[in-house]
């Protein structure tokens, strides 16, 4: 088993909508940045919701960069865990991330975003308290393994959420 730590949150001020995942994966550790193998659909996604078609194409920081431009921030549910591969079912003996102290510090997040199974069930299991006082949604996973999700239907269902979450505010 691999030990596994999370990075720091992306996240500034002007942030109301945060992205939580669960815990990055073998080729995200390994280049120190979120959703970095090539065939997570994360960026895509993220780029349809910032109307940058090319963001998967940015570079790291001007990636983070434009996510925080358009006020979403992005971190994950799980500070540390064991884990051998990228498969959140493998997470064991896992330490969550101090949400509660980061949404204290950024007042305006009022929407957050749990993409997939994992990430939402380690926040309910931490964090149940505020399913309530935020308005949660667990996401489709843009993980390679959520295969039954085209891009256009995961890039629809995100969309949805985290524009209205925007425009709301």
């Amino acid at each position: 088993m691999n030990n596994c730590r999370s990075f720091k949150p992306s996240i500034d001020s002007n942030s109301k909508v945060l992205i939580l995942g669960s815990m990055p994966g073998v080729k995200s550790l390994e280049e120190q940045q979120y959703y970095a193998h090539p065939q997570n659909r994360f960026w895509k996604v993220m780029g349809v919701i910032c109307h940058e078609q090319n963001l998967s194409a940015f570079h790291y920081d001007k990636k983070l960069e434009t996510l925080l431009k358009n006020k979403i921030a992005l971190w994950d549910t799980i500070k540390s865990c064991k884990r051998e591969g990228s498969l959140d079912s493998d997470i064991q003996n896992e330490t969550p991330n101090d949400i509660r102290k980061l949404l204290k510090n950024y007042p305006n997040i009022k929407t957050i975003c749990l993409n997939g199974n994992k990430s939402y069930s380690a926040f309910r299991k931490y964090f149940s308290d505020l399913l309530t006082e935020y308005d949660c949604h667990k996401m489709p996973s843009t993980s390679p393994a959520n295969a039954r999700y085209t891009l256009e239907k995961l890039s629809g269902e995100w969309r949805s959420v985290v524009i209205k979450a925007l425009v709301l505010e």
